[in-house]
């Protein structure tokens, strides 16, 4: 197995000036400011079910203009413009695959991404930029330099469901949702809900976080959870997730396979396959010991090249290699091919290219 040389180099977080926020990022604003214009329950939950959907507010059975309070139709077009600011559509990369990169613009002007994927799925982000600063990732490289509010999130869902339709959602984009996780958990509530999203069908992905396995199962909606894992050795995953909270990958697994079962749903292990550092026989031994008897998914992911970065993706060969022994082994796995390899989009370079353009 050959290495690259110096691969862990420390990764040198961007210090970013003191962000400007919208005013509306919130989904309790928006309730908030619906309230004050005389909405009820049901008209709220309307408002909110049509925009979530990506849907015109003057949609569905009922009339606009006999079901909801005069005060509250004056005031709409303006809301409405309000929760069109939150995101806007920059600029859309297609791939052969039918992915389509999307350049996500919010209402202070910065940029984040989300990718439009094949069979109805989206894959959003939660923060601007990330701090757990993965060394193989240009956007943990930027570090962070805002949270997102939970309108913002699912705005990018709205403008989405504008392009194609959305049946599935994977939290897995800019960002680490544990380190946002208010706002995400009273997100998902809402796609879940008025989103009509299946709750199954909505994956929270993470580098892993106490909070995560204490909070996910409390809530209304209980979405599908994926393990950003990369390494079943404790020295090796440090070295490549450097801001990771400090969990074991054996207690890690151990606290999704619980999650699991208490949901009935099993949880995903990401993989991103790095060629001579984890794709190694070495570590098909550790899944197997790590994962046998989980309630649990292993999905090798090819590495999406980032320019400058070190990293490369193993040949086509040996991914399939690692995927067909891992299952032989009684490992459920998955071999994906990343999503937009040929437009080089993988998280964090098109907002990387925007911020050098601009610059």
């Amino acid at each position: 197995m050959h290495r690259i040389a110096n691969p862990f180099s420390p990764v040198r977080l961007r210090v970013a000036p003191p962000p400007i926020i919208p005013a509306l990022t919130g989904i309790e604003q928006i309730r908030e400011r619906l309230h004050a214009a005389g909405a009820g329950p049901g008209h709220a939950q309307r408002v909110l079910r049509l925009w979530v959907q990506g849907l015109p507010q003057d949609s569905g059975r009922r009339p606009t203009d006999s079901f909801l309070p005069r005060t509250l139709r004056a005031a709409l077009p303006a809301l409405i413009a309000d929760l069109a600011a939150l995101a806007r559509l920059r600029s859309q990369h297609p791939a052969a695959d039918g992915s389509v990169r999307l350049l996500v613009e919010l209402g202070d002007g910065q940029c984040v991404e989300s990718v439009l994927l094949p069979a109805g799925g989206l894959c959003i982000s939660t923060q601007l930029g990330c701090a757990v600063g993965c060394v193989f990732c240009m956007t943990g490289r930027a570090g962070l330099s805002r949270q997102l509010g939970s309108a913002e999130i699912v705005a990018q869902v709205a403008l989405a469901r504008t392009l194609r339709p959305v049946r599935k959602l994977v939290l897995m984009g800019m960002g680490e949702p544990a380190h946002n996780l208010d706002s995400v958990l009273e997100a998902i509530d809402l796609l879940g809900t008025a989103g009509a999203i299946g709750h199954k069908q909505i994956v929270f992905s993470t580098v892993g976080d106490r909070r995560v396995f204490e909070r996910l199962p409390l809530g209304r909606v209980k979405p599908a959870l994926s393990l950003s894992l990369h390494s079943t050795r404790a020295e090796l995953r440090a070295q490549l997730l450097p801001r990771a909270p400090c969990i074991a990958p054996d207690e890690l697994v151990a606290l999704g396979d619980a999650y699991a079962r208490a949901i009935g749903h099993p949880i995903q292990i990401q993989w991103t396959l790095l060629d001579g550092v984890n794709d190694g026989d070495d570590e098909v031994e550790g899944i197997v010991a790590l994962l046998s008897g989980k309630r649990a998914m292993m999905n090798l992911i090819p590495y999406n090249a980032v320019a400058g970065l070190p990293w490369r993706r193993p040949s086509w060969e040996r991914a399939v290699a690692m995927a067909r022994a891992l299952n032989r082994r009684g490992i459920l796995t998955r071999l994906r091919r990343s999503a937009g390899q040929e437009v080089d989009a993988g998280c964090g370079q098109l907002r990387a290219r925007h911020d050098a353009q601009v610059a």
